[in-house]
C-alpha cells in the first residue's frame, strides 16, 4: 500500500491496467447537468414528482387507472426531455422528430461527455469507441404510431432507424465521426455497467484509444404513475427505501448519462484532467441458479463482485463507498447485501466501515441508465472527498443484520477522510433483470501522477 501524498514506482506499475474517467455529462431528474446532480445528491434532495389528475389525463391515463386506490402517481421525470438541435447534428427536422428521444438525450449527451473530455472537435487520429443502451421503444408506441401524419409509420424504415436500439451506438459513431467499435448493450437494468466494462476491455486490449460509455431511459407515456401490487417491484408511497425497514420497492425515473474512458497512461501522457480510475471490472449471468427468470441470484452476485476484486487486486477493507444497486425490494436487498458481506468476507472481517448508498432513493430506477448513474455519483464523491446520504433511511431491514456486516447506511453528508494507507476507493454494483450482473471498483486520481513508462 502508499500513503496518499506518494507515488512509488510499484504503484505505477499496479495502474498499467487501469482506466481513467477523462469526461463525464449526464442529465438527470431536477438535475440538467453534473454539477446540480452532485448539489442534490450533497444535499439530499429527492427528485421525485406527484401529479394531478389533470396532469394524468393530459398525458392519456385512463381516469379509471389513474384513480384506481392502488395507482400512485409519481416519477422522477426528465424536464425538456423534447429540445433537440436537429441542425447541429445535421438531422433534418423530421427525422429528429421521429427518432426515440431517448437516442436524442444520448447523442446530446456523448457530445457533452466529449467536450468535457476536451475531444469533441480535434480526434487526433484517435480510434474512439460507443458502448451504450437505452431502455424500451415507448416513443414509437405512444407517440410516433399515434400521429394521424405518419400513417404506416411502424413499417417506415426511416422510423425504424430513428427508435430501433440496434442502431444506438452507430448513430453516435457516424453523427460525431467515431471509427472505433459501436456497440448496443442490452441487458436491463444493468445495461449501462455492463457497457462501461466493455470500454474498458476494449481499451485494454487495444480495440480503442478512447471510448464513450452509459446509457438512457425515457419512458411514455412521460407523466405518469402505476399500479402497486403488493409483493412487487414498485413501492406503494412513490419513495425508493433501500435497505429500510418500511422498504416496499422503487419507483421509475428517466435519466441519461455518459463517461469518456481512456488508458491511464495515456491520460497521463496527454495531461488529461481524470476525476477516477477504474481499477477493475467484471460481467457475469445468474444462470439458472435463482428462483425465477426476475428474481435476483445471490451466487451470481457473489462470484461478480468476487472477480471484480481479484481482477482490481484489491482488498475491500479498502473500499469506504458501496453504491448498491438498491432497489428497494423485499427480496433484493437482503440477497444483495448478503452477497457483498460474503465476497469481502474471503478479504476483511472488519465491520460497518463502508457506507452502503443507493441513488435510487434520490431520483427513482433509470433503467438502463441506472448503472452509469451509481458510477457518475461514486466518481463524484471520490472527487468531492464527501459521502452523500441515502435517503428514506430509519431503520434497517430486520432480514439485514447490518452490525455483522462490512456495511453501514449514511443517512447524511459527511467527509470523506484521507486514508493513511491507501487512495480512496469506491464500488458499484448493477444487476439486471433476467440476470446479467456488473461491478466495478473505483479510486481517487493520484495527486501527483508521473508519466508511466
Amino acid at each position: 500500500m502508499r500513503s496518499d501524498a506518494s507515488y512509488d514506482t510499484q504503484y505505477e506499475e499496479e495502474l498499467q491496467d487501469a482506466v481513467a474517467i477523462v469526461g463525464m455529462a449526464g442529465r438527470f431528474p431536477g438535475a440538467p447537468d453534473i454539477a446540480s446532480f452532485w448539489r442534490n445528491l450533497r444535499d439530499g434532495v429527492e427528485s421525485v414528482s406527484f401529479f394531478t389528475e389533470e396532469e394524468l389525463a393530459a398525458e392519456g391515463i385512463a381516469e379509471e387507472v389513474y384513480r384506481h386506490p392502488d395507482y400512485v402517481p409519481a416519477k422522477a421525470v426528465l424536464d425538456d426531455w423534447d429540445l433537440f438541435d436537429a441542425e447541429f447534428f445535421d438531422t433534418s427536422a423530421r427525422d429528429a422528430e421521429l427518432m426515440d428521444p431517448q437516442q436524442r438525450l444520448f447523442l446530446q449527451t456523448a457530445w457533452h461527455a466529449l467536450e468535457d473530455a476536451g475531444h469533441a472537435g480535434d480526434r487526433g487520429g484517435r480510434r474512439i469507441g460507443v458502448y451504450a443502451g437505452v431502455s424500451g421503444m415507448t416513443y414509437l408506441l405512444t407517440h410516433v404510431a399515434r400521429d394521424p401524419a405518419s400513417a404506416g409509420v411502424l413499417a417506415d424504415f426511416q422510423s425504424q432507424l430513428g427508435n430501433s436500439p440496434d442502431f444506438l451506438a452507430t448513430r453516435i459513431a457516424y453523427r460525431l465521426g467515431l471509427s472505433g467499435p459501436a456497440l448496443t448493450v442490452q441487458t436491463a437494468c444493468s445495461t449501462s455497467l455492463v457497457a462501461v466494462h466493455l470500454a474498458c476491455q476494449a481499451l485494454l486490449c487495444g480495440e480503442c484509444d478512447m471510448a464513450l460509455a452509459g446509457g438512457s431511459s425515457l419512458q411514455f407515456p412521460h407523466r405518469s404513475g402505476y399500479l402497486y401490487q403488493e409483493g412487487g417491484i414498485l413501492s406503494r408511497d412513490g419513495h425508493c427505501r433501500a435497505f429500510d425497514r418500511d422498504a416496499s420497492g422503487m419507483l421509475r425515473g428517466e435519466g441519461v448519462a455518459a463517461v469518456v474512458l481512456k488508458r491511464w497512461r495515456d491520460a497521463v501522457a496527454d495531461g488529461d484532467h481524470v476525476y477516477a480510475l477504474v481499477r477493475g471490472s467484471a460481467v457475469n449471468n445468474d444462470g439458472a441458479d435463482k428462483v425465477g427468470f426476475t428474481a435476483p441470484g445471490i451466487t451470481g452476485q457473489i462470484n461478480v463482485i468476487t472477480d471484480a476484486l481479484d481482477i482490481a487486486g484489491i482488498n475491500p477493507a479498502t473500499i469506504g463507498l458501496l453504491e448498491a444497486h438498491g432497489t428497494g425490494t423485499a427480496l433484493g436487498d437482503p440477497i444483495e447485501v448478503e452477497a457483498l458481506t460474503q465476497a469481502w468476507r474471503r478479504h476483511t472481517d472488519k465491520t460497518t466501515y463502508c457506507a452502503l448508498g443507493s441513488v435510487k432513493t434520490n431520483i427513482g430506477h433509470l433503467d438502463a441508465a441506472a448503472g452509469i448513474t451509481g458510477l457518475i455519483k461514486a466518481t463524484l464523491a471520490l472527487t468531492h472527498h464527501q459521502l452523500p446520504p441515502t435517503l428514506n433511511h430509519t431503520q434497517p431491514n430486520p432480514r439485514i443484520d447490518f452490525p455483522t456486516t462490512p456495511f453501514y447506511i449514511n443517512t447524511h453528508l459527511q467527509p470523506w477522510p484521507t486514508p493513511t494507507d491507501h487512495p480512496r476507493r469506491a464500488a458499484v454494483s448493477s444487476f439486471g433483470i433476467g440476470g446479467t450482473n456488473a461491478h466495478v471498483i473505483l479510486e481517487q486520481t493520484p495527486p501527483t501522477p508521473h508519466t508511466p513508462t
